[in-house]
């Protein structure tokens, strides 16, 4: 135990000490993201940020950590990792479509599935019984990869932000699998512990006034290890390990959901960028930049607290929690104007009930004054 906490602590040293080096790096080939109409940045700022994170999880787990791990995944997973950092680099110095990093993260997602054997095989649906995935089971496990890995790099429009919530979100599923989860194997809390001491190191340079940004090389690998992460408690799903994940991702998962949903409403493309994400839309609401990345924050811990209750309760007490979660959620969303200022179903529905319930009263008071009469 002393020595993977001694682990732990050497990671997060090493990727503070990276950090410079990248920068330097990052600015001499290019990698820089320029300010422009979509960006929150107002300077160049360097990017590339997530190589010292890559660099420091590695070192870690190949020199000190790995014994603990499955030698086979292990080197799978590297593999895996190499071709999402090597699209993420490609991406912020020359700028890839979206379909070229789409190709890069199948590709990574297809090792992690045909080599490292990583993937979903069986669904256990309430009331039905053991659903075998079978020729399913591939394409589900590549969509869930892609799904995951684009919502954290979604998300990553302020600074510190995508690092802080995956550093919560990380954070608290290595608890939940290591006490909840029995057929996650231990390797796997400390493997998302030692990504989190990678993070850690890197958050100062990437907080509010950030000197670097994780750019595409960061958000993509942290997305995607956070995606196989997740992953090893939904090899036989259940209703609830399937239901963890998607709550603790819930900061990414509905800015990307509401995201798709706004732009099918407002007939965009679905990979058309906007200015109307949730930390935008935080901002226009008068927040300044350190305070919605705070917000965002405190979000995700609520996201994480719930999500906690899950291995707890039966399972008509996650069906509540997750009724009460969506409806809470909703309000939020529409409070805040995150698919449209105009498109507020269940307020109006609210505001409705309120008015009727109101007019009901006076009605009540003015033929109980009549009768009295």
């Amino acid at each position: 135990m002393y020595k993977i906490f001694a682990a732990l602590f050497a990671t997060m040293i090493i990727s503070a000490i990276l950090v410079p080096f990248v920068r330097k790096f990052a600015i001499k080939v290019g990698a820089v993201d320029k300010p422009n109409a979509r960006r929150v940045n107002s300077r160049p700022m360097p990017t590339l940020g997530g190589l010292a994170i890559f660099i420091a999880f590695n070192l870690t787990n190949f020199l000190f950590l790995r014994t603990q791990y499955p030698q086979r995944q292990l080197f799978a997973l590297f593999l895996a990792e190499c071709i999402i950092i090597l699209t993420g680099v490609i991406d912020d110095i020359y700028e890839l479509k979206p379909k070229q990093k789409l190709l890069g993260i199948v590709v990574a997602a297809l090792v992690v599935y045909y080599i490292a054997g990583i993937k979903m095989t069986t669904f256990s649906i309430p009331f039905i019984g053991l659903f075998q995935l079978k020729w399913l089971s591939m394409p589900v496990t590549l969509i869930w990869i892609v799904a995951i890995t684009n919502a954290i790099n979604l998300l990553d429009g302020l600074d510190g932000l995508a690092t802080g919530v995956s550093i919560i979100a990380l954070t608290t599923s290595a608890i939940t699998s290591f006490f909840f989860l029995n057929n996650v194997g231990v390797f796997v809390s400390i493997m998302m512990l030692t990504l989190v001491a990678a993070m850690v190191g890197f958050l100062p340079y990437n907080f509010n006034p950030a000197r670097i940004f994780l750019g595409d090389t960061g958000a993509l690998f942290i997305g995607f290890m956070i995606s196989i992460f997740s992953l090893y408690g939904l090899k036989n799903a259940t209703f609830i390990s399937l239901i963890i994940p998607i709550i603790i991702l819930g900061v990414p998962i509905t800015d990307t959901v509401y995201a798709i949903l706004r732009r099918i409403l407002n007939k965009k493309p679905i990979f058309e960028a906007d200015k109307h994400h949730l930390h935008h839309r935080l901002m226009q609401m008068g927040l300044t930049h350190r305070q919605t990345v705070l917000v965002i924050y405190g979000i995700a811990l609520i996201f994480s607290f719930i999500s906690l209750l899950f291995p707890l309760s039966s399972f008509w007490g996650s069906v509540a929690l997750i009724i009460a979660t969506l409806l809470g959620l909703e309000l939020f969303v529409e409070a805040i104007g995150l698919v449209g200022s105009g498109r507020q179903p269940l307020l109006h529905l609210i505001k409705r009930m309120v008015i009727s319930s109101s007019d009901t009263k006076e009605l009540y008071k003015s033929h109980h004054k009549n009768n009295r009469r």
